[in-house]
């Protein structure tokens, strides 16, 4: 299976998932660049699961659509589990969603910075009563380590969800 096909796979087990809990998504991305959120909408009827996606690329609109801390960003970086974390709060709390999730990383070939190589990833998974947060570090050259990064944003939402 290729990873396309692994991703829409993912978006339609999260759709299900979603919809037989009566449950709306957001996503809030950064180094995906809107992956998760093409994702989910390829799926047929994800209009009735799906309320919206933001693309914070720069500190200043996670800040400004997120509401983001600018120092939380400032004292932790962009591609930290806090951060990831007020992402997919931030998604919520900016949206009509029930659940949210987030992703923010380094997905090269250039950003490294010490303690974080290129591949490194955090994501957030959101809903009203928790935010559960995740670092992994990817390989492979920029494409793969956005579909890696859609790839586990989509299982984490599954295990989230149920």
């Amino acid at each position: 299976m290729s990873n396309s096909d692994t991703i829409l796979d993912l978006a339609a087990q999260v759709g299900k998932a979603l919809q037989d809990k009566g449950l709306i998504l957001a996503t809030a991305e950064s180094c995906t660049g809107g992956g998760v959120a093409q994702a989910i909408t390829e799926i047929a009827g994800s209009t009735g699961w799906f309320d919206c996606g933001f693309v914070t690329y720069s500190n200043a609109s996670k800040t400004e659509m997120l509401e983001v801390p600018a120092a939380l960003i400032a004292q932790m970086g962009s591609v930290s589990e806090e951060v990831a974390g007020a992402m997919a709060a931030g998604a919520l709390g900016s949206s009509n969603a029930h659940i949210a999730v987030s992703t923010t990383g380094i997905a090269g070939p250039t950003g490294a910075v010490p303690g974080k190589p290129v591949g490194t990833v955090c994501f957030g998974w959101a809903n009203a009563d928790t935010v559960h947060t995740e670092r992994l570090v990817f390989t492979g050259d920029r494409r793969a380590v956005r579909e890696q990064t859609v790839i586990h944003a989509l299982q984490g939402l599954l295990r989230f969800i149920n």
